[in-house]
């Protein structure tokens, strides 16, 4: 198990993350250019080695109710690669996360373009936007009741 001051160095090394203390000896480290409400992404590091990273927005690590993970077992290459993505993830907008680009024809052999956009889903007939929606369901919904599927 890596020291308090072994995982204070590590999460050090990460240039964009600010270290506030907190009570009882604790520390967090915020991420403020995060584009998300959340900027903690390292909370409440204890001098006993306990402490917890961000990971609601990252597959592949248990999280608890509020996204984190317990990071007292880690190894200095777990910490250094959690708190990398940590910070990616909440500096990536969600169409970057979920890039969806999709070709739907009718029976006219004519094209729609299905597009994940920072602010919801477009549906583009070459460069004119046809149609702009909350969720991939209602642009889906849409393109099947024009006559549409999916290529």
């Amino acid at each position: 198990m890596l020291t308090f001051e072994q995982k204070i160095a590590i999460i050090e090394e990460f240039d964009e993350l600010t270290k506030k203390e907190v009570s009882l000896g604790r520390v967090n480290f915020h991420f403020e250019e995060s584009l998300y409400d959340k900027k903690n992404v390292v909370y409440h590091l204890h001098p006993n080695g306990n402490g917890f990273v961000y990971a609601g927005e990252i597959e592949g690590y248990p999280t608890d109710e509020r996204g984190m993970v317990n990071i007292r077992n880690f190894s200095e290459e777990e910490l250094r690669n959690i708190v990398r993505e940590a910070v990616d993830s909440l500096s990536t907008t969600p169409a970057e996360k979920n890039p969806v680009l999709e070709e739907w024809m009718n029976d006219f052999d004519q094209t729609l373009v299905l597009m994940r956009e920072e602010d919801g889903y477009q549906v583009y007939a070459g460069e004119d936007l046809e149609g702009s929606f909350n969720s991939y369901e209602e642009a889906a919904d849409f393109l099947e009741q024009e006559g549409f599927s999916l290529v």
